[in-house]
């Protein structure tokens, strides 16, 4: 079954009092590159959603084979991004934040050999000890659904109304959790990894 990876990237990243959180670098790499190469090495279909006049990101994942799609209402918030990147899409969709660190392609991977045995079903990371998070993958069908969400919450009132098909699969420690919103919280990340 096909499935394209949808990175939303055309977020202001406005708690970061002027940085970017996805240009901060992790192991030496951007991390909007990181999560577009680490997509693209596990998937074919890549796509990326950047606002139109975001010329550093767009620099960030120059030379990765991913679709970068521009996102006109990106003011609107996640369900812009989301949109577009269902519209464009093949087969099912499976929505990668942009700024989790921890995340890596085994993660990827569990949840697409989820998919390969459950293709209907609605597949989401989770932590190690159940909590349950991102990426999170829609079967095609509802495809449609995404491309009619609105406002900020991205796709949170898809798993709402579909709760009998959500189906969480571990991943290790606190990988499907971790997001790093404000340079607090990215300088604590770093200070743990080095601890």
């Amino acid at each position: 079954m096909p499935l394209t990876i949808l990175i939303p990237a055309a977020g202001a990243s406005s708690r970061m009092r002027g940085g970017d959180k996805l240009l901060e670098l992790v192991d030496g790499v951007a991390m909007l590159r990181r999560q577009a190469q680490m997509a693209r090495d596990v998937c074919a279909q890549v796509i990326v959603t950047l606002r139109i006049e975001d010329v550093a990101r767009r620099q960030a994942v120059a030379g990765v084979d991913a679709v970068v799609l521009s996102v006109a209402a990106a003011d609107e918030g996640m369900a812009a991004s989301i949109r577009a990147g269902a519209k464009a899409a093949q087969g099912a969709l499976m929505i990668l934040p942009a700024d989790m660190p921890e995340l890596n392609a085994d993660d990827l991977l569990a949840l697409i050999a989820a998919f390969d045995q459950a293709p209907r079903a609605i597949l989401r990371g989770a932590s190690s000890d159940g909590r349950p998070g991102h990426p999170v993958v829609f079967p095609a069908d509802l495809r449609g659904v995404l491309q009619d969400l609105r406002g900020d919450e991205g796709a949170r009132s898809v798993l709402t109304q579909y709760p009998s098909r959500v189906r969480l699969i571990a991943l290790p420690d606190q990988h499907a959790l971790t997001d790093l919103d404000t340079p607090e919280a990215w300088a604590a990340w770093h200070a743990r990894r080095q601890g």
